[in-house]
């Protein structure tokens, strides 16, 4: 297989990696640029930084040019993201309208609809979430209790979602709810396009242990919705829940290239990092360790290029994106096991006594934990990649 790019997806690269050249924020590329997260200053600089990416045509490339993107190629893509890993580009606070809503919409949504929600998730005047996951349904999307009821010109809707990233910072949310109860529980379901500054609507924190504030719980009560907030059909909601979620493991699965750069870091570490007067890269067991992780990422980041070839022949993203999602988390999770033990007792140290980084590798190993549970925890990756790759049965506990 040909690993080399082409002199069109080159000259990509070159224009991407010199506008951001020009268009980081001023000392982000030396380290110098003061960032304090979890404030409503860090909220309005992501934002900002994501108007700016829509005003250089950067926001979201794979989408139709009608639609505000530049129709990019999926090897575009690849450019892009490993572009943006490179030089450690600020987050994209609407991650969720541009790699899912956004997408959705497109496919799915009414002219009226894309209209109405797509530049705007674009210049990110509107930040969206996800109400999926509820306190007593874990990761099974279709056993949910929040409920809408139509009344009137009206859907009333109460409920409760947990684990909602973004929630504090979102002003619309892709709201799944039960309308009907059928014997089948993935018939009976809806989506709207709910507003999250209405009255009935509550955003309530879970602060995670690493000490962040990314997650929340949001109370929905006596919540309004209207037909026109609906995407897709009434009580035909799966299918629109099925095109979202192919698309968040995609764009999950591009993160193979943010493992890539983490290894390199881990390495650069080790290199750094002395045990009585020599570097760990001396050492048999830590050069082990590393070649062991070498490999697995390799072997990860190989995995992500035959599911893309796959991709790029059917022209939509399948089932393979839980490979991808499975690998890249649990791998990410090990990767940062080993970064603290290579520290040694100084892997225990927190923030401000942090001896590497401020605590980078720290803060990062507490958060791998949720990446194997957002976008769909291990297991269900696993029953996905069983049952829909290898054509297993279907697990008899479900």
């Amino acid at each position: 297989m040909d690993f080399a790019f082409s002199a069109k997806e080159e000259a990509f690269r070159t224009e991407l990696r010199t506008w951001l050249e020009n268009n980081l924020p001023q000392g982000w590329l030396d380290g110098t640029f003061p960032l304090v997260k979890d404030t409503k200053d860090y909220e309005l600089f992501l934002r900002q930084w994501q108007n700016q990416l829509y005003e250089g045509g950067w926001a979201a490339i794979a989408w139709p040019k009608k639609y505000g993107g530049r129709d990019a190629t999926l090897m575009e893509e690849i450019v892009y993201h490993q572009e943006m890993v490179r030089v450690n580009a600020p987050a994209l606070v609407n991650y969720v309208g541009i790699h899912m809503v956004g997408p959705t919409l497109i496919h799915i949504g009414t002219e009226e609809q894309r209209a109405r929600y797509l530049k705007k998730i674009l210049t990110g005047e509107e930040v969206w979430c996800q109400g999926y996951s509820e306190p007593n349904a874990g990761s099974d999307v279709a056993a949910i209790q929040t409920a809408a009821v139509k009344d009137g010109e009206q859907w009333v809707i109460n409920g409760q979602k947990v684990w909602t990233s973004f929630g504090h910072m979102a002003d619309k949310c892709f709201l799944v709810t039960r309308t009907a109860k059928f014997e089948k529980k993935h018939k009976g379901i809806t989506c709207f396009l709910a507003d999250m500054h209405q009255e009935g609507v509550e955003v309530v924190p879970i602060i995670s242990m690493d000490g962040h504030h990314d997650f929340n719980e949001v109370y929905l009560n006596d919540a309004k919705a209207t037909d026109a907030e609906i995407i897709g059909e009434v009580d035909e909601g799966w299918r629109v829940i099925i095109a979202l979620l192919m698309h968040e493991r995609t764009g999950i699965g591009a993160q193979v290239f943010t493992l890539e750069q983490q290894f390199n870091e881990l390495v650069d570490l080790a290199r750094q990092a002395t045990e009585d007067g020599e570097s760990l890269l001396t050492k048999q067991a830590v050069r082990k360790s590393l070649m062991d992780l070498y490999m697995k990422t390799r072997g990860s980041l190989l995995n992500y290029y035959r599911n893309l070839t796959k991709s790029l022949k059917t022209g939509q993203p399948g089932a393979e994106g839980s490979m991808d999602k499975l690998l890249v988390s649990e791998l990410t999770k090990q990767l940062l096991a080993q970064s603290i033990s290579i520290q040694g007792h100084q892997g225990l140290l927190w923030k401000d006594d942090a001896v590497v980084g401020k605590s980078y590798w720290q803060d990062n190993y507490l958060y791998s934990f949720g990446q194997t549970i957002g976008g769909g925890t291990s297991e269900i990756q696993k029953n996905t990649i069983a049952e829909r790759i290898l054509g297993l049965p279907k697990d008899m506990g479900r």
